[in-house]
């Protein structure tokens, strides 16, 4: 039976009783569509499963994003996020994939330097650390709830520019080719975005700066709405076990991966993306639609 079980005060649940190996039912789908839309991060533990029954559970979502150029599994329906090389070895610290793993430990949102950014996320483990590598979700829904009167009034209808290359850069100058950098040339987003459960700030490390205002100032507000953002009580630790499945709303929460021993312990993950509906700054008829 389909259980639904909260992991944290305020977002996060835990859904048992179903093999994702099965097709499931419209009704079965549809609980756990309304659980995502609710509590924004849903672990599903013990899934044992290959590619293609992620991606046929994935699609249940919506449409997936084709994975970027300059990634694992370019140009496919996958992202492979490992410190293992095509040899069947751990990678070097310079490596690219294992440079791109080191980015992914800043809070981010997937896909937001996108002009439609990413709905959702789902990533696998396939194969974990003993210790270490475990990914953190911050909900800035719940964030944004919190926020005082007077911040809300101030990032309501501001617009970010996100820039994939600019936080790339942050890790390493040269980790974004010329041909990454003109497929991702910066984008516009709402700072706030709306959906069914309310409003949540929409930030990350892609998030370079604020329109309308001088970028000093705008970086002060940026890392000010992150620090509150990313406190203690707006975040959900997840530890991983071989075969988590775990599915996130790009729109509602940021995440960050945590450090592991990567030169000699490896990790594994596959992650599928479905795509966004509408840009960030649609009416917010369209957003709510999200």
């Amino acid at each position: 039976m389909l259980t639904i079980t909260p992991l944290h005060p305020l977002f996060a649940a835990r859904v048992t009783g179903l093999d994702l190996n099965n097709a499931l039912d419209d009704a079965v789908f549809a609980a756990i569509s309304d659980a995502f839309d609710r509590y924004s991060v849903l672990v599903f533990p013990q899934q044992k499963i290959d590619d293609a029954t992620q991606i046929r559970f994935s699609e249940r979502f919506g449409p997936l994003e084709s994975t970027r150029a300059g990634a694992n599994g370019a140009g496919s329906k996958l992202i492979v996020l490992t410190n293992i090389g095509l040899d069947g070895k751990i990678g070097a610290s310079s490596d690219k994939q294992v440079l791109n793993n080191k980015a992914n430990r800043i809070w981010h949102t997937d896909s937001s330097f996108k002009a439609v950014s990413a709905r959702a996320s789902l990533l696998s483990a396939r194969e974990i650390p003993s210790q270490g590598g475990d990914t953190e979700y911050a909900s800035l829904r719940c964030a944004y709830a919190a926020l005082s009167e007077a911040d809300k009034t101030l990032v309501e209808a501001r617009v970010a520019i996100h820039d994939f290359t600019w936080s790339r850069s942050r890790i390493d100058t040269a980790l974004v080719s010329d041909a990454e950098r003109a497929a991702q040339p910066p984008v516009r987003q709402a700072v706030v975005v709306d959906s069914r459960y309310g409003k949540a700030l929409y930030l990350g490390a892609h998030a370079h700066y604020i329109e309308g205002m001088d970028e000093a100032e705008s970086r002060a507000l940026i890392d000010r709405l992150m620090a509150f953002g990313t406190q203690d009580r707006f975040i959900y630790r997840h530890t991983w076990s071989p075969h988590d499945l775990v599915l996130w709303d790009n729109r509602a929460v940021l995440h960050r991966a945590t450090p592991f021993a990567t030169s000699n312990e490896r990790r594994h993950m596959v992650r599928t993306t479905v795509a966004g509906r509408a840009p960030t700054i649609a009416s917010q008829s369209a957003q709510a639609a999200e």
